[in-house]
């Protein structure tokens, strides 16, 4: 779980920091369908005022301590919280404005797979109890 949430932090800081910078230097843009542009600086970029990136980080870097610290609990609840937020970023950029983030579905992934190993360590925690 470390190494994953450690990957998820260099993916959000790589989005805010392109999402602060006024010449972003991003190695997803590939064409107006497949680019991280249109979404960090698009509709979707902040959520409630917030950079979107920002809440990934944040989120990416409570379950990095939550794994460290072994609270399970709190693993799966910001891995869930994730998934779901990711998830809805995802059907946003797809169905609402119609661009796929690379870096972005590489953030949903890797808050899959957290979800998935947090959700066995809850389950395998509370079999064992």
């Amino acid at each position: 779980m470390a190494t994953l949430s450690f990957l998820g932090i260099i993916l959000a800081s790589y989005l805010l920091y392109n999402f602060y910078n006024p010449k972003p230097a991003l190695f997803c843009d590939i064409n107006d369908k497949v680019n991280c542009q249109a979404v960090i600086s698009g509709s979707l970029a902040t959520f409630a005022g917030v950079p979107v990136a920002l809440v990934g980080l944040i989120g990416y870097a409570v379950i990095l301590f939550s794994s460290l610290t072994e609270r399970k609990r709190l693993a799966l609840f910001m891995s869930s919280f994730g998934m779901i937020f990711c998830l809805r970023l995802t059907i946003l950029e797809i169905f609402f404005i119609k661009v796929v983030c690379p870096v972005c579905l590489t953030c949903q992934t890797v808050m899959l797979f957290l979800f998935v190993v947090s959700l066995f360590l809850s389950l395998k925690k509370n079999g064992a109890d």
